[in-house]
């Protein structure tokens, strides 16, 4: 048997380490031994420490005692990495910095979408007020039978204003100074000739034509100008390819759907038979009674040949609002002036919407750059036409060459300046 270690006894200041169970007297896993501590006898009393005094804590007032600080909770654990959407990926807008969602009226693309929907439907109104018109409007045959002028360049439209009260209340005639309730005659008799070889050119014949005995005007019959039509064709050499025919009321009617018009009087006119009193001379506006009242007046220094003058005038101021951007955009005036058509306005048989607006146009663009004239007449009279200035001008006309056409052939009044 193996002998202990020689060393200094356990708990003598040596290794006190339990080296036993290597002997064998005690089995392994037995734990050593308690060796009771020896006890040391109490100090002297002199000798003692004096006991601790303990001294009455005063109490903090409460709002100067800190307030206990306050652990920060634990951070949750980060989510995974997500990429950002676009808000274009979406279709949505990001919401405002004010972190509510933005009104659909504060947004572009709402208002972009509403105009586009009124454009659309004032395109809708535009289109549809004059094909609901043009349904109402009386269609008259006017071509004649017989030998007729061969087809020309060009378009050649005859206007024909008839002094007709049909269509007329009590109340509107007396308004408009018409007189004999019963008359209806063709008081206005224009041709309008549009081309591409020149200028566009507008020609009034005298009332007082005479032709084979008989009044220009005493040719047309109310509803039949296929006689009338004639008569011009056979005596110009001039192929009507339109016919246009305004009511008396027409005038005044188109004029105030327009909001009135410029007229340019170069004297002072006062004729209670047409019921008009011009105080001043010189550009002015008028309404619709006056600028009546304006084309039918003879009271002036040539009577007829100066009212075939102021009859073009009128038209071509119409023509000119007719046409002007404002007639289309407000609603209430293109309402209005289509309104008007039906009722005092008949075009010939085969003639289309189409043809109408290439009219419309040619009366509208007459003031600027182009011809307006009174057939050439004899020695100032109302009754005779002037041949030698006369058919150069109708020659002008057939050919559509009207560039041709001089000062002396188209006068104001028919007579030679």
């Amino acid at each position: 048997m193996a002998e202990r270690p020689s060393g200094p006894p356990a708990g003598a200041g040596g290794d006190d380490r339990d080296f036993d169970w290597m002997y064998g007297d005690r089995p392994a896993g037995t734990p050593p031994p308690t060796r009771p501590t020896p006890r040391q006898p109490p100090p002297p009393a002199e000798n003692r420490p004096e006991p601790t005094r303990m001294l009455p804590a005063q109490p903090r007032p409460p709002a100067a005692r800190p307030e206990p600080a306050q652990r920060p909770s634990p951070a949750a654990p980060a989510p995974p990495y997500q990429p950002p959407v676009s808000a274009a990926s979406t279709g949505r807008r990001p919401p405002t910095s004010g972190g509510g969602s933005r009104s659909r009226w504060s947004r572009p693309r709402t208002w972009i979408t509403l105009v586009l929907v009124l454009i659309l439907l004032w395109l809708v109104y535009v289109v549809a007020v004059p094909f609901f018109t043009w349904t109402k409007v009386d269609k008259i045959a006017f071509e004649p039978d017989g030998d007729r002028p061969d087809d020309q360049p060009g378009t050649t439209y005859l206007m024909v204003g008839n002094d007709s009260r049909a269509g007329l209340t009590e109340e509107e005639r007396k308004k408009y100074n018409t007189g004999n309730p019963e008359s209806s005659l063709a008081d206005t008799i224009i041709m309008l000739h549009t081309g591409s070889g020149g200028p566009d050119v507008m020609v009034s014949f005298p009332r007082d034509w005479i032709i084979d005995g008989n009044k220009i005007n005493g040719l047309w019959d109310p509803g039949d100008p296929t006689r009338l039509v004639a008569a011009l064709e056979q005596e110009t050499g001039i192929r009507i390819d339109e016919y246009v025919e305004i009511g008396l009321g027409g005038v005044a009617g188109v004029v105030d759907a327009v909001g009135g018009i410029e007229i340019c009087p170069k004297e002072k006119i006062k004729d209670p038979k047409a019921g008009l009193d011009l105080k001043k001379k010189g550009c002015q506006e008028a309404d619709g009674e006056v600028a009546l009242a304006y084309a039918r007046t003879r009271a002036t220094t040539r009577g007829d040949l100066d009212r075939v003058g102021r009859q073009r005038e009128v038209i071509a101021a119409i023509g000119d609002k007719v046409l002007s951007p404002w007639s289309v955009i407000n609603p209430i005036r293109w309402w209005r002036l289509n309104s008007a058509i039906p009722d005092f306005f008949a075009f010939g048989e085969g003639t289309g919407q189409t043809d109408v607006g290439r009219w419309a146009l040619a009366i509208g663009g007459i003031g600027d750059g182009g011809l307006t004239c009174t057939m050439p007449v004899t020695d100032g009279s109302a009754n005779t036409i002037d041949r030698d200035r006369a058919d150069p001008l109708f020659d002008a006309i057939i050919e559509d060459r009207t560039d041709d056409i001089t000062k002396k052939q188209c006068t104001a009044a028919g007579v030679a300046e």
